[in-house]
């Protein structure tokens, strides 16, 4: 394909590209309504190098992806499809989530996950990781390749990229899905009678091909749930079990940056579809790991127990704009019910190294 090119060796991507540094006048005000106009679940922003916001993320159109647009943060324009999977031609068939859109030399690259066409075993869950290519951000969007980036032998989901000193770096949740695990929740679960098992999704790190064809050397395990109870992140992570939502626990969504030397991953646990999907974090001094996950994990959750109406919220990134530090993610409210809405809120990191998200919260904005 007249894509499939050593799309770094002339490695220039804009600060705009990766979402992590402002374009903007530092003091520039942002005003905005939580939640925004914009129905999506796993959403993730681009800032664009035409000066304009889009968001890409799961849901609002069938077998593929829709966008929206932005000037300001607060009003969206839907785009419409720009992408369109399942087709006689593509590699994929279902379930099309977690798109993430990065602008590299001029061209747009799209990462998600989807089920793989190739399944002679007919797994419930087939998930794998592809690529697709547009000339502009509002797409349309065709597949780079006609097979997923590479094939782990398990499912995965939730593509992350950090690009670092010419290199490559691509983050991944292997899926629960046949991947039951022992731990003392699961013990403690199964002595309860609840379950006779517990299944676990898990993030790892690769470096990745240049021109995306595959990746390179082995998939590192960064991220799991807590082995051991007494564990002081296996309260909130273990709450899908310890509520009777399912007999899984979930480490997905992650989202890495850098701040002065350290890398941070952002991460999510517990059902997306319940009202306990939080977000946690982790650090390291090398991309590929060893991860601490932090004391003040999560650094955002339901707020409903100090009198709030928003559940569910994760899968999240991060960006910088008019001087301050954004998280996006989705989240539900009463209002909204079941369906998942995009909320955005300010985050830092404090001077200690200690990451907070100023959220969830609703109604008018003004930062």
């Amino acid at each position: 394909m007249r894509y499939k090119l050593l799309i770094f060796k002339y490695l220039t991507i804009s600060c705009c590209c990766l979402g992590l540094i402002s374009c903007q006048p530092k003091n520039r005000e942002i005003s905005y309504q939580n939640p925004l106009p914009v129905a999506f679940g796993d959403p993730f922003v681009l800032k664009s190098s035409d000066g304009k916001f889009y968001m890409y993320g799961t849901g609002g159109v069938r077998d593929g992806f829709r966008a929206c647009v932005s000037s300001d943060l607060a009003h969206w324009e839907d785009l419409g499809r720009i992408y369109q999977g399942n087709t006689a031609d593509s590699w994929n068939v279902a379930n099309f989530w977690a798109p993430e859109v990065y602008e590299i030399n001029g061209k747009y690259y799209m990462l998600f996950s989807a089920d793989w066409r190739e399944n002679p075993t007919n797994e419930l869950e087939n998930f794998r990781i592809g690529v697709s290519v547009a000339d502009q951000p509002s797409g349309p969007f065709k597949d780079l390749m006609n097979r997923p980036i590479f094939d782990p032998g398990y499912p995965i989901i939730d593509a992350n990229l950090l690009f670092e000193d010419g290199k490559v770096y691509l983050y991944y949740s292997r899926c629960c899905y046949k991947n039951p695990v022992e731990s003392e929740i699961a013990d403690w679960a199964k002595a309860q009678g609840w379950y006779d098992e517990i299944e676990e999704s898990w993030v790892y790190g690769v470096e990745l091909k240049p021109d995306f064809s595959g990746i390179i050397g082995e998939p590192q395990l960064l991220l799991r749930p807590p082995i051991e109870i007494n564990d002081r992140q296996a309260e909130w992570e273990s709450r899908s079990v310890t509520s009777r939502e399912v007999n899984r626990r979930w480490t997905e969504g992650s989202f890495i940056f850098k701040n002065k030397d350290t890398y941070y991953m952002m991460y999510s646990a517990n059902f997306f579809g319940g009202e306990n999907y939080a977000v946690g974090y982790a650090t390291s001094q090398s991309p590929l790991g060893p991860f601490v996950k932090a004391d003040n994990n999560p650094v955002l959750q339901k707020n409903t127990e100090k009198g709030g109406d928003v559940t569910g919220t994760g899968h999240c990134m991060a960006f910088h704009e008019g001087g301050k530090m954004y998280c996006v993610y989705h989240g539900r409210t009463k209002e909204t019910g079941e369906e998942r809405m995009v909320f955005m809120d300010s985050m830092e990191v404090l001077p200690d190294g200690e990451l907070t998200v100023y959220g969830p919260t609703t109604g008018q904005k003004n930062q």
